[in-house]
């Protein structure tokens, strides 16, 4: 018999519509003749099973089931692609570890902490990651920091950004210090954390990876050139950007980034599909030569998955079948 796939998507963050287009991709890549597949999307306390005949059915959260005419179906698998929460934070990881159903993410704790991008910067620092100089702000607590303060520690231009989230909203480039209020006040609508994070000039990159039992697979590097501020929700979703894969970066660059994507996976044990965002910034040694600065940005462990989406362009620069990776990461989970 197949086996039953129950692709979650939705979720309660900005990105709500985004990861359903993502569930559509997954749904489009996935083998039909081995799995039987669902689209599951979750809002809140709706949750609601994608039926072929159009309709929806709800989830039982007892054991994750629901009817589909005549027949209560019970997943084996749950694919996770959820942009932000429950799905990348760990609430959901949670859920499923209770219940025993296999999932596609990283656990708990992983997912914990790559959705905290401060607590991930700091961790990672002492792993000699090279990240960009940060600061917290906490709500209700906002007044412990000056916009002074701030800029003696971080310096000018620099981000906002939501701290907990895993949505492209909220995000601010600041240039002057009278913005920088605004900036946290309009950050803090994603979260209750911020990060004010220093900006680095430089080559935007980001690498995907997934790992089983018997492969570890480093996807070739996608460069991000984008007209606008930054990479923001116009340039992810609204074709604002170009990506070129692989990235014009030379030889001995790219297997640096590859080795540092591969090591993070492993230094954090993930699991399934990650991607990690980077910036190559220049910098000269004592003796005067210029050199290549690879700073970590943020880890996505579920990152968007839609026919354009980065993952799938690596894939396919890979000479590989996304088909082919989908069911390396089902079938290994279900295999433990």
């Amino acid at each position: 018999m197949k086996k039953i796939i129950a692709i979650i998507a939705g979720g309660d963050s900005s990105e709500h519509d985004v990861s359903l287009r993502s569930a559509e991709g997954i749904l489009s890549f996935l083998d039909k003749e081995r799995y039987d597949v669902y689209i599951v999307e979750i809002k809140g306390q709706t949750w609601e099973a994608h039926l072929e005949d159009g309709s929806r059915a709800v989830v039982d959260r007892n054991d994750f089931s629901f009817v589909d005419g005549e027949r209560c179906v019970h997943p084996d698998f749950a694919y996770i692609t959820i942009h932000g929460t429950p799905g990348e934070n760990g609430i959901l990881q949670g859920y499923l570890d209770l219940i025993g159903l296999p999932y596609s993410t990283s656990d708990v704790l992983v997912e914990a902490m790559t959705f905290n991008k401060f607590t991930l910067n700091q961790y990672l620092k002492g792993f000699g990651v090279s990240v960009s100089e940060s600061l917290i702000v906490r709500k209700g607590f906002e007044s412990l920091v000056t916009d002074t303060e701030i800029v003696e520690k971080i310096g000018l231009p620099c981000f906002v950004k939501p701290n907990a989230g895993g949505s492209s909203f909220g995000v601010t480039k600041v240039k002057k210090a009278e913005d920088i209020h605004s900036a946290i006040q309009k950050a803090m609508n994603e979260s209750d954390e911020v990060m004010v994070e220093a900006f680095m000039q430089g080559t935007e990159i980001t690498c995907g990876c997934y790992k089983t039992s018997t492969k570890d697979v480093v996807l070739p590097v996608t460069e991000v050139v984008t007209g606008n501020e930054f990479f923001d929700y116009d340039a992810k979703y609204n074709g604002q950007v170009q990506e070129i894969t692989p990235a014009r970066l030379s030889k001995e660059t790219t297997e640096r980034v590859q080795l540092i994507t591969s090591t993070i996976y492993d230094i954090l044990g993930c699991s399934g599909i990650i991607r990690i965002d980077y910036i190559i910034t220049k910098q000269r040694t004592s003796d005067g030569k210029e050199t290549e600065r690879i700073n970590m940005l943020e880890i996505n462990t579920t990152p968007g998955m839609t026919a354009t989406s980065f993952i799938p362009q690596q894939v396919r620069a890979a000479g590989l079948e996304m088909k082919d990776v989908l069911t390396d990461i089902i079938e290994d989970k279900l295999a433990r």
